[in-house]
């Protein structure tokens, strides 16, 4: 059968079966992607989505089933064998090597050659061609290197490099979990650009809202099982959350049950720099009490990560004071701030949150090093370790559930349930929460949701970082909208439409197209803010170049 027969789907795969010892990842699946159209593939974290794709680009042999390419039976020993075929697949964490440009990137193990030679000429005009026919924006800045380009533009990076590998059916791998909102909306746009020109495409993703908005069928897994295939314009997002999770999923924002209390953690005037020594905070004050959850939003790359950094103890302010129970703790350590009692889950788990090659049990003693009785007189029990790994992993259902499981086997919902579970058994006075459900599915999103919200009803105060909209709307008490450095108003979650939100982030006003004014009439000087300019949406920049670096020296007080 030729590629250009309209017969066959550009994808069929019947009953595959992939097993990884006595665990069942994949259960005589059938999937079936037709050409020209956008195939979401739709399932919690571990539900078996990146494996049966893993298995369509050669990744695993299946132990059963087969796989069918333009009608033809395919046998993938390697993924040069599917590319080869013209499968390729995006994966979610970038295959990149930052120090080379982007055209050495592409070409990368496909190199013309002439006389001997790389031939970057003729690669040159074969990338500008892809880049012309698609749409793609790259093809000017081919001598860029890649660690100078944002987080948006290196998936473009990937999408080309496919694409120039002669590839026509493209597997996209949970591909906005690391991109702003603004990102995600250009690739799905990019997506629907690539169908037209011929493309089919696979998305794997655990996003109900994205999954409805490109695709054409969606297919649900459930743990390693095909539960239905579903055509978009007959299926709704409840429907679709209830076959992912087997039960009814809850939206709506938790009634508030508690008042808050006293003060218990705040920072005045903080100013923190970069990893370049420019600015990136300008005089941020808040204040959060007992029982309640402040919600700071804003697009990616304002200033957020380096904020939730220097309050935590692990970047030095160059200005402020930070303040628990009272107390000036700008000066205390890392390791003194968790021992007395601020946890944290960070916004990089594979970094930050765990040590991938490290166990669950070595990892349940992150931060518990000096904590009785997982140490006593410098000896670590490791039995009292062992019990602690054991009960996060019964209680936040971490999958497998195997406390000697290595933390780089688990999928991201997984970890992030476990990294959760890490910090909640600290049992804090504060948690700084940044980006706690950032690439994960819609059952664990509900689950680390009520985690946090029985946190505030106990009587903790919580900070939560997102630029996820809807989930800052969910969760916070009170949102702090951060842009270029400062927080440019503090606002009512009750109140407050996701659009007026959404124009706050992006640095305008809710009632108007200029950009916004954070000082409205009758405020008085303690709500005062500074911010000019608005995003650039520079899709290629050096770190240095990010919004906000220098224009800011306001702060709202929260």
């Amino acid at each position: 059968m030729s590629r250009d027969s309209p017969q066959e789907p550009a994808v069929r795969l019947e009953g595959i079966t992939k097993r990884f010892g006595d665990v069942v990842a994949n259960d005589d699946i059938d999937f079936t992607l037709e050409r020209g159209t956008v195939h979401t593939l739709l399932g919690e974290n571990g539900s078996g989505k990146t494996t049966l794709m893993s298995v369509l680009y050669g990744l695993y042999d299946q132990d059963k089933g087969t796989i069918h390419v333009d009608g033809e039976s395919r046998e993938f020993d390697a993924p040069r064998d599917a590319i080869d075929a013209g499968v390729g697949m995006i994966h979610q964490h970038f295959q990149l090597v930052e120090p080379m440009t982007v055209l050495q990137n592409i070409i990368l193990g496909h190199e013309p050659t002439s006389n001997g030679l790389v031939d970057e000429s003729s690669a040159r005009e074969d990338i500008e061609a892809i880049c012309s026919r698609y749409g793609f924006d790259i093809d000017q800045h081919l001598d860029t290197p890649v660690r100078n380009i944002d987080l948006g533009a290196r998936q473009r990076v990937e999408i080309v490099k496919t694409l120039y590998r002669g590839a026509e059916i493209l597997i996209f791998d949970e591909p906005t979990a690391v991109l702003t909102p603004q990102e995600i909306d250009q690739l799905l746009e990019m997506m629907t650009e690539l169908t037209e020109t011929g493309c089919s495409l696979v998305f794997i993703t655990h996003k109900l809202d994205e999954a409805l908005s490109v695709a054409d069928q969606i297919t649900v897994l459930r743990d390693g099982e095909g539960v239905d295939t579903v055509a978009v314009p007959e299926t709704t997002e409840q429907e679709l959350a209830r076959m992912m999770v087997g039960r009814e999923v809850k939206f709506d924002r938790a009634a508030r049950e508690t008042t808050p209390g006293a003060p218990v953690f705040g920072v005045d005037g903080v100013r923190v720099d970069g990893d370049r020594g420019r600015e990136r905070v300008s005089g941020v004050d808040f204040t959060v009490r007992a029982g309640e959850i402040l919600g700071i939003a804003g697009v990616q790359g304002n200033g957020q990560s380096e904020l939730i950094e220097g309050i935590t103890g692990l970047r030095p302010l160059t200005a402020g004071t930070v303040r628990f129970d009272g107390n000036d703790i700008t000066g205390m350590s890392r390791r003194r701030r968790i021992e007395s009692g601020i946890a944290y889950i960070p916004e990089d788990r594979q970094t930050e949150g765990l040590v991938q090659d490290y166990s669950l049990v070595h990892n349940a003693l992150l931060g518990n090093q000096t904590i009785s009785p997982y140490t006593t007189h410098g000896f670590v029990d490791w039995g009292a370790v062992r019990d602690h790994a054991e009960e996060i992993i019964e209680e936040y259902d971490v999958q497998p559930p195997n406390p000697d499981t290595d933390a780089m086997s688990l999928s991201g919902g997984n970890q992030q349930k476990f990294i959760v579970g890490r910090e909640i058994e600290h049992d804090p006075d504060v948690m700084i929460a940044s980006h706690p459900t950032r690439g994960v599915d819609i059952g664990s999103i509900e689950f680390i949701h009520n985690r946090l919200i029985e946190l505030r009803n106990e009587g903790l105060a919580v900070v939560v970082v997102s630029s996820k909209l809807e989930e800052i709307q969910q969760l916070a008490d009170r949102i702090a909208v951060m842009y270029e450095g400062a927080f440019i108003d503090v606002v009512d979650p009750d109140t407050i439409t996701e659009e007026e939100l959404g124009l706050l982030m992006a640095g305008r006003g809710r009632d108007e197209d200029s950009d916004v004014n954070p000082r409205p009439p009758d405020a008085d000087e303690s709500d005062r803010a500074t911010t000019t300019g608005d995003e650039t949406g520079a899709p290629l920049r050096d770190e240095d170049d990010r919004p906000g670096t220098d224009s800011h020296n306001g702060g709202v007080q929260t």
